[in-house]
């Protein structure tokens, strides 16, 4: 039979369940997929006598699939069909029959289950055979660095402009202020650099990170240095462009891979480009419609009114499509060629939906074409699979564009949780998320909970909000004692759930040590040497500890398995697997004990405790704030 007696559910259709569908998820192109659903037998059917299955792409007609009467339960009727997708895209289903006169339609509700007739549409998204993603990030760590904040070295650096406000004091709070026009410059600088991570490799290595995303590193005239000015080099006060091939040989020493920030989709007004300001001797856009350059920009009056990114007119966009351009990128010997031959191991693209399709493709072949272990990472801060811009259903997860992406989603659902939410939004949240996207990406998902855009975990989890706060609240404010250590516990249990769910847990540089700060700038202050919360940074090698000790951390499934108010526990498997990786997160202030029977998985043997306490076998013992890790062995009709 289909569904053993006791499990009968009164459920029509459940997309998370693979007795109704399978498999879970996304799937290739060509990949067979079976759908179920269960009708009560009192639902007699008008002609045809048989449910149908209804399949399309948007602006294509649809496909109608007949489900044949497959199973006769006591009270129920099981119907099948079975699905094989011949393109790739995002793809909605329903389902549809005739009863009494009436056609009635079956969509879905609450994220995966079905109700009748008032419902959305349930969504499959179908990608490239071929499309794989590189295996070095599986199951790694990362680790952020905005670069003039982490680490100075002392190197003595030439040709360092003299407009630049060199910071003494590495403790001292950014410039924030605007000027008497309302603009921030950004023009202070506190001096770290390529030498100084290079320096503090073995610190990075002791936290379990195998790759680094930096930050724009190329020359550029703010300290944010997404304003480029010179694609081709790296910024004077970094260091040379032969400091960061060093940096990047040194790092593969210890293991580590070097990750670039590419920014794509503007370029600065002061660079060799644009050059507004005359800095350069070369002849940039804005001095001279003969400029080789001119044809990159947008001008509506020249040279004043341009096309700038988001109005800001010191980022004047850029015709990604424009074949010089395109060619100076992405060409043979290019910018990106450029920077792979020094060992950039590839690329987070900033503001990735705002890059047009052609161009992304043509990124991917230039990339792709050193190997598939060179990665692509987009930064989209929504459902990556079935996202849209300037009118356009994005294909950036169907396996010619990215290999993933910065996964936000998830970091809402886990600070979410963590302040309180519904355990059970969570767990959709991050469920709905696994089913949209194609499980390589999965793999490689770039799970931060702080980034250089948005405020510093802890203070988000232990202190006041800022919304609505002027710069200067932020700038002055600090956590309490007592908000530090709540924002300390409950950033522990937020990296449990960033360490332990699918993907890899990026940490932004100083999460580890307890740095505090709200909006940018103030999320940027500098790393805190000697300052350190040593506390977290024993736990954030813990979390290494355990993501290491188990290769499904790598690319195992996920299973939530117990769900209560104060404590979540999912297990990490390898499919058609009898072993997996238990975990459970206790988010409340008090200990909680877990009954094991309570669990579905309830029948596995504990055969290794990684981290955490059981009690007779029976009961897990969690403290305050705490996770438990344990290897378990999974009975063959269980893990089914």
């Amino acid at each position: 039979m289909f569904f053993r007696l006791e499990n009968l559910m009164k459920k029509i259709f459940d997309s998370w369940d693979e007795r109704y569908k399978k498999p879970f998820g996304a799937i290739k192109k060509g990949e067979p997929c079976e759908f179920r659903i269960r009708l009560p037998k009192e639902t007699v059917l008008d002609f045809p006598p048989v449910p149908i299955l209804v399949v399309f792409r948007t602006g294509c007609k649809e496909t109608f699939l007949t489900m044949n009467l497959e199973t006769e339960e006591s009270t129920h009727n099981v119907y099948m069909t079975t699905f094989t997708p011949r393109h790739t895209g995002v793809h909605y289903y329903y389902f549809s029959y005739k009863h009494n006169g009436f056609r009635n339609y079956i969509k879905k509700s609450s994220c995966h289950e079905s109700t009748l007739n008032n419902g959305e549409l349930y969504q499959l998204t179908v990608y490239n055979q071929e499309y794989e993603t590189p295996d070095f990030l599986k199951g790694g760590i990362m680790y952020q660095i905005f670069p003039d904040r982490f680490y100075k070295s002392g190197k003595l650096h030439e040709n360092i402009p003299d407009d630049r406000i060199l910071r003494e004091n590495w403790e001292d709070t950014p410039f924030y202020k605007p000027d008497e026009k309302g603009h921030v410059w950004n023009n202070d600088y506190f001096g770290g650099d390529l030498e100084g991570i290079k320096e503090k490799l073995p610190y990075l290595k002791s936290l379990g990170v195998t790759c680094i995303y930096l930050n724009p590193i190329f020359e550029s005239h703010e300290n944010h240095r997404y304003n480029t000015a010179n694609y081709r080099k790296i910024d004077p006060l970094l260091g040379t462009n032969e400091d960061f091939k060093t940096l990047c040989d040194e790092a593969k020493k210890y293991g580590i891979s070097i990750i670039l920030d590419g920014v794509f989709s503007h370029t600065g007004a002061d660079s060799i480009y644009f050059n507004k300001f005359n800095r350069y001797d070369s002849l940039g856009a804005y001095n001279s419609p003969d400029s080789e350059f001119f044809s990159w920009y947008t001008f509506y009056e020249y040279p004043d009114k341009y096309e700038a990114w988001w109005g800001i007119d010191t980022l004047p966009n850029v015709k990604e499509n424009n074949k010089d351009y395109t060619n100076y990128i992405c060409g043979d010997g290019g910018v990106l060629d450029y920077w792979i031959s020094l060992g950039a191991a590839g690329y987070r693209l900033d503001v990735a939906d705002e890059l047009p399709d052609e161009f992304l493709d043509n990124l991917n072949k230039c990339v792709k074409k050193h190997g598939k272990e060179k990665i692509i990472i987009g930064e989209v801060w929504e459902d990556a699979s079935n996202k849209e811009s300037y009118g356009v259903k994005r294909r950036y997860l169907l396996g010619n564009q990215l290999d993933s992406v910065m996964n936000y989603p998830f970091r809402s659902a886990i600070m979410n949780y963590v302040l309180g939410g519904s355990p059970f939004d969570f767990k959709n949240s991050i469920m709905t998320i696994l089913e949209n996207y194609p499980k390589p990406s999965v793999d490689v998902l770039m799970n931060s909970i702080s980034t250089h855009d948005i405020e510093r975990a802890i203070n988000i989890l232990g202190g006041e909000s800022c919304e609505g706060k002027s710069k200067d609240w932020m700038c002055s404010h600090w956590l309490t004692n007592e908000e530090f250590e709540l924002g300390r516990n409950r950033l522990k249990c937020a990296m449990a759930l960033q360490y332990f769910l699918p993907g890899v847990p990026c940490i932004y540089y100083g999460d580890e040590a307890g740095q505090q700060g709200y909006k940018d700038p103030f999320n940027r202050r500098c790393y805190p040497w000697g300052k350190e919360d040593t506390q977290l940074i024993e736990y954030t090698k813990l979390l290494s500890k355990v993501r290491n000790s188990s290769k499904v951390f790598a690319d195992g499934a996920l299973k939530f398995l117990y769900i209560d108010d104060n404590v979540i526990s999912f297990a990490r498997m390898k499919t058609h697997r009898q072993r997996a990786v238990i975990i459970f997160i206790n988010r409340s202030p008090y200990e909680q004990i877990i009954d094991k029977s309570k669990m579905e998985l309830k029948n596995c043997s504990y055969y290794r405790t990684i981290h955490g306490d059981i009690v007779y076998g029976e009961r897990i013992i969690l403290p305050p704030y705490s996770f438990a890790a344990y290897k378990v062995e999974i009975p063959l009709d269980e893990e089914k």
